[in-house]
């Protein structure tokens, strides 16, 4: 379920070479995905996080449900983003940089039981599970940012606060939005409340 078709259309002819793995459908939505895991029942779900209507992590629950594990292709990510994978119940986090090869590979080992997370993400995926917080992940700048948005701070209201240049806040608040997995800044809020970064 990737949302570039010609992407999606390369991995589809490589891993339909592999003997090993089927091919059974292609889906382009959350919507279309959870139609096609109903009627194929799929061993595997290689599913794209940035789907045109959401944030797939969010639907990794519904798709999983008929037995189907779930593993998220996304273009980039961070530790607290493979964590929100593995507390969603999705099986594996892997970056589309990765060669095909690795993918393959990240596919059997999904369909055989095991839980692929590439090493950068182990801690946050561990810290999540075991209820400790990836607090240190942010810089102080970054977390004097944070504070500030909980506050309802605009980015150039965070700019002024912190005696910086408006493209530097906007940068620090970027970066918070991208450590914490987040697409809005209420989103970085409501994820650093639930995580305990904020008071």
């Amino acid at each position: 379920m990737e949302d570039h078709d010609m992407v999606a259309e390369a991995m589809t002819l490589a891993m339909a070479r592999a003997d090993d793995i089927q091919i059974v459908a292609r889906a382009h939505s959350i919507a279309t995905a959870a139609d096609a895991v109903r009627e194929h029942e799929p061993d595997v779900v290689l599913l794209d996080r940035r789907l045109p209507d959401g944030d797939a992590i969010g639907s990794i629950g519904a798709l999983s449900a008929s037995g189907a594990r779930v593993l998220v292709l996304t273009g980039e990510a961070t530790a607290t983003v493979a964590a929100r994978v593995a507390e969603a119940g999705g099986a594996g986090l892997v970056l589309k940089s990765a060669g095909l090869d690795e993918l393959e590979d990240a596919v059997r080992r999904v369909a055989e039981g095991e839980a692929v997370f590439g090493t950068e993400f182990l801690a946050g995926v561990l810290n999540r599970l075991t209820g400790r917080t990836p607090s240190a992940t942010l810089t102080t700048r970054e977390r004097q940012a944070l504070d500030l948005l909980s506050n309802g701070a605009s980015t150039a209201e965070v700019a002024a606060s912190m005696g910086i240049a408006h493209n530097t806040a906007r940068n620090h608040v970027q970066r918070v939005l991208e450590k914490l997995g987040a697409r809005s800044k209420l989103e970085a809020v409501a994820i650093a409340r639930r995580e305990g970064l904020l008071d």
